[in-house]
C-alpha cells in the first residue's frame, strides 16, 4: 500500500512555542505517513533549544531562501504554462482576499510569489495534500499554493487571536477553500462556524492537540507544595501580572513558596521588574525558553500549574502538566474547561480574579491529598482525549478520507 504523501507549511517553523507541532509531525511519520516540511522562514536562534527543534531544522525547505534563486521566476513561469485558466484563477483569488490598503495589496503580492514556489514543490515532490497550522499568513501562502497546483490543502485552527482577526484574513474564504480543518476544541469549532458558509460547516472537524503521555512522569503529591509553574509566552494576555500579584498576597502565609516563570517574550522585562517591585526575588525565577525536555524536568518538581490568561486556545501546557499528574488552575476562557474540570483535575478561576487565583493556589499548596486526586484524574483525562499517538492517528485519517473523497465525522472515529 502506498504511503500518503503530506506537506506541511508554517510561516516560521521549528519554535519553541509550538512543540506539539513537532510531537504531530513525528506520530504521523511514526504512522507511516510520509510529510515534506516546509516554512516560510528560519527561526531565530533562541527558538532552537533542543534536540526536537535542531532534527526538524534540518528537514525543513525554506520558501524565502529559495526565493533568492531564480526558481521564483521558474516556477511561476512552469505554472502559467502548464494552466493558464488555473493560474488567472489563484490571481483573481490572491486579488479578492488581500488585506486592505497599499501595504495589504504589497503583503499580498509576497505571498502570491511564495505560493508558486511552494505549488511547484508540490507537484515536484508529488505531494497528495498540504496542511497548515494556524489561519493567518501562511494559510494565505497554503491556500494559493493549493489553488495554483490543484494539491487539496487543509489547516489547523487554533484561536484564540485568527477570531479577533477573522475578517482580516478572510477566515470565510479559507474555509470555503479548504478540504477541511481541523478545530482543537469544539469552543474553536463553533467561533469558526461563524465565519462558514452552512454548507463549510461539516468541513469542520475536532482534533485535540495532543501531548506524549508516556514521556512525561507522574508527579506523587503529599504534604504542603512549594514549587508552582507557569510555562507559555510572556504577554499580558497571559494574565501573569496577576499571578506575580496572587504569590504576592501569599508568601507571608506560604514562605517557601516559588514561581517558575518559562518562557520568553517583548513583555518579559517588565513582569522582571514587577515581580522585583513586589519583592518577589527570591520567590520567582525567569527561566527563558526550555526545551521539551527541560520542560518535562521542571514539572516532575511541581505542585501546581497556574495559567490565568485572559483568552486561549485549548493550552498544551495544561495537558503537560496534566498528563505529568500535575493539578492546574487556569481561567474560563476558550476551550479550557474541555480539558479542565473545576474541582475535578484543577481549578478553573475567573479572568482577572487575583483573589480569586489566590486562593485555589492556597487551597492546592496546602493540600497534598487534593493535589493528589486532582493530579490522578488529570492524567486519566489527558490519557484519554489529549494523547498525541491517537489524535494524529485522527488527522491521518482526515488525510486520507479527503484524498480517497469519503467523509469523516466531526470527531474522526479511529478502530480499534
Amino acid at each position: 500500500m502506498t504511503a500518503t504523501r503530506v506537506a506541511y507549511l508554517a510561516a516560521v517553523f521549528p519554535r519553541a512555542t509550538d512543540t506539539w507541532i513537532q510531537r504531530e509531525l513525528a506520530a504521523l511519520r511514526e504512522a507511516g505517513v510520509e510529510i515534506e516540511t516546509f516554512a516560510i522562514r528560519r527561526p531565530d536562534t533562541e527558538h532552537i533549544v533542543g534536540a526536537e527543534q535542531q532534527a526538524e531544522l534540518d528537514k525543513v525547505t525554506y520558501i524565502l531562501e529559495a526565493a533568492k534563486s531564480p526558481a521564483l521566476a521558474v516556477s511561476h513561469a512552469k505554472l502559467f504554462i502548464r494552466s493558464p485558466r488555473r493560474y488567472v484563477d489563484a490571481l483573481r483569488l490572491a486579488w479578492s482576499t488581500k488585506r486592505a490598503g497599499v501595504k495589504g495589496s504589497l503583503y499580498q503580492i509576497f505571498y502570491f510569489a511564495e505560493a508558486g514556489l511552494l505549488a511547484e514543490e508540490l507537484r515536484s515532490r508529488k505531494i497528495q495534500h498540504l496542511h497548515n497550522h494556524f489561519g493567518d499568513s501562511g494559510c494565505t501562502v497554503s491556500m494559493l499554493a493549493s489553488e495554483l497546483s490543484g494539491v487539496p490543502f487543509s489547516f489547523t485552527l487554533h484561536g484564540p487571536g485568527i477570531f479577533f482577526e477573522a475578517n482580516t484574513w478572510r477566515l470565510d474564504a479559507k474555509i470555503s477553500k479548504a478540504a477541511f480543518v481541523a478545530c482543537i476544541s469544539y469552543f474553536c469549532r463553533s467561533q469558526a462556524a461563524i465565519f462558514a458558509e452552512p454548507d463549510d460547516v461539516d468541513k469542520l472537524h475536532i482534533i485535540h492537540c495532543g501531548v506524549s503521555t508516556q514521556a512525561l512522569t507522574p508527579v506523587s503529591h503529599d504534604g504542603v507544595g512549594t514549587e508552582v509553574i507557569f510555562v507559555a509566552r510572556l504577554a499580558e494576555l497571559k494574565g501573569v501580572s496577576d499571578l506575580l500579584r496572587a504569590v504576592n498576597t501569599l508568601v507571608d502565609a506560604h514562605p517557601q513558596l516559588h514561581l517558575t516563570i518559562v518562557g520568553d517574550g517583548p513583555e518579559r522585562q517588565r513582569f522582571e521588574k514587577l515581580s522585583k517591585k513586589l519583592g518577589l526575588q527570591k520567590h520567582v525565577t525567569f527561566t527563558g525558553y526550555l526545551s521539551q525536555t527541560e520542560v518535562a524536568d521542571r514539572l516532575k518538581r511541581s505542585h501546581t500549574l497556574v495559567l490565568p490568561s485572559y483568552a486561549e486556545g485549548v493550552p498544551v501546557s495544561l495537558m503537560e502538566a496534566l498528563a505529568s499528574q500535575v493539578p492546574v488552575i487556569a481561567t474560563q476562557v476558550g476551550g479550557v474547561s474541555e480539558l479542565v474540570e473545576d474541582g475535578t483535575n484543577g481549578f478553573i478561576v475567573r479572568p482577572g480574579d487575583v483573589g480569586q487565583l489566590a486562593d485555589r493556589l492556597d487551597q492546592l499548596l496546602s493540600s497534598g491529598r487534593l493535589r493528589q486526586s486532582m493530579g490522578e484524574a488529570g492524567r486519566a483525562r489527558t490519557i484519554a482525549e489529549f494523547n498525541n499517538t491517537y489524535e494524529s492517528r485522527r488527522l491521518k485519517l482526515l488525510f486520507e478520507n479527503t484524498i480517497k473523497g469519503l467523509p469523516t465525522p466531526m470527531r474522526p472515529e479511529l478502530e480499534g
